[in-house]
């Protein structure tokens, strides 16, 4: 499996990101980063063997984490693996939209 990670949203002390085989999502992470852990959920989308999963963690630790240990102190990372589907995505803009529609 070829990884390739796409952040989606990035705060002073957190940060989510999509990882991606070619064109398939596979996972999601959000990371939150604590004064002395950081915290990530790791949400699988796809069936990962165990030892796909320990990659995919050593990455999102490699590429991703290890760029902010300068401004973290990292005694732990903390990961909880889950594994689910998305159902619906929402977004208050949406409803600005439809209200558009509904002018006269």
């Amino acid at each position: 499996m070829t990884l390739r990670l796409s952040r989606v949203v990035r705060t002073d002390t957190s940060e989510i990101y999509l990882l991606w085989d070619d064109d398939e999502r596979v996972a999601q992470v959000d990371l939150h980063y604590a004064p002395d852990v950081i915290h990530a959920t790791l949400i699988l989308e796809r069936d990962v063997e165990p030892i796909q999963i320990e990659a995919l963690i050593q990455q999102v630790d490699r590429d991703v984490v290890a760029s902010y240990l300068q401004d973290f102190e990292r005694d732990n990372f903390l990961v909880t693996v889950f594994r689910g589907y998305e159902v619906m995505t929402r977004c208050d803009e949406d409803d600005d939209d439809e209200e558009d529609d509904l002018a006269p």
